[in-house]
């Protein structure tokens, strides 16, 4: 039932052309829906509120994002890596947080691009089996940040 009533709401929100919005419109959104996809996975671990809250800051950092697309992008397809290279080739008004390697932020935004427009074009499918991936992929980053 629930993805049904999600999918209803994200058809009433589809975009025609995503690609033609900015990557930056896209990874606004893509953000959103990697944090989403993130914390779904974490609630199911049975894992106390303040445990999921820390261990989803790591997984949302700039550095993780860009090691998951890394773990994705050979399997991308050209359409896909178009998106994330926009997403990694645009310029934001401001700079990457002090906290963050440029490089990786640049990279993070490639990611939440792709994830952006798989979302908003209809891509649900894809976009699921894309993150499953990238996730099960750079698991083993995770276990290592949280044991510390």
């Amino acid at each position: 039932m629930l993805k049904e009533e999600l999918n209803a709401v994200h058809d009433a929100f589809a975009c025609r052309d995503v690609r033609e919005l900015n990557p930056l419109q896209m990874a606004y959104v893509g953000d959103t829906v990697h944090d989403l996809y993130v914390r779904s996975m974490l609630v199911t671990r049975g894992m106390t509120v303040g445990k999921m809250h820390k261990q989803a800051v790591r997984m949302v950092s700039a550095g993780a994002q860009a090691k998951m697309l890394s773990a994705i992008e050979p399997e991308l397809t050209e359409k896909e890596a178009d998106v994330a290279r926009r997403g990694r080739n645009s310029q934001a008004k401001h700079a990457a947080p002090k906290h963050a390697d440029p490089a990786d932020y640049a990279h993070a935004t490639a990611l939440e691009a792709l994830w952006g427009y798989l979302y908003l074009s209809g891509e649900t499918q894809r976009l699921d089996e894309l993150m499953k991936k990238a996730l099960s992929r750079t698991e083993e980053i995770w276990q290592k940040q949280s044991s510390r």
